[in-house]
């Protein structure tokens, strides 16, 4: 059923437990393939001399807050990439999800961004209204 699972992850409660669904739904779907996408908003990342220098260092620290994710991939024998992309979250999420096959985008309803804790995830928000492919938001 959903072959090609796109999962935008923050390292955050919510995308965790929509990292659960996904793996949920890929199990379900022999050869199905998770793609998690993190976001990096990073200041750092908008001055060229700071991309280079820094680059590593956060891409490391990032990767470290997905580990959880990967883990239950693993554990539950979900083949799956990862990939980190510059950008807005809510903008990129949206680029990246149109501008590939996905047959489900999955997100957690809040994020890491602070203003999400008192509003309903304006990025999820924003990327259910403008994403071209099926969107599941996770409470």
């Amino acid at each position: 059923m959903y072959r090609n699972i796109l999962l935008a992850a923050d390292g955050s409660p919510h995308s965790l437990r929509a990292a659960e669904r996904a793996v949920t739904l890929a199990k379900l779907s022999p050869g199905a393939k998770l793609t998690i996408l993190h976001v990096l908003e990073d200041p750092a990342f908008e001055r060229e001399d700071d991309l280079e220098r820094d680059r590593e260092r956060i891409l490391n620290e990032r990767s470290e807050a997905l580990r959880p994710v990967r883990t239950l991939a693993e554990d539950k024998g979900v083949a799956y990439e990862q990939v980190f992309v510059n950008g807005e979250p809510d903008i990129t999420v949206v680029e990246y999800a149109n501008s590939r096959t996905f047959d489900v985008l999955i997100l957690g309803s809040r994020g890491l961004n602070k203003l999400q804790e008192f509003v309903l995830g304006s990025t999820s928000h924003k990327v259910a209204k403008r994403a071209s492919c099926p969107v599941m938001i996770v409470k």
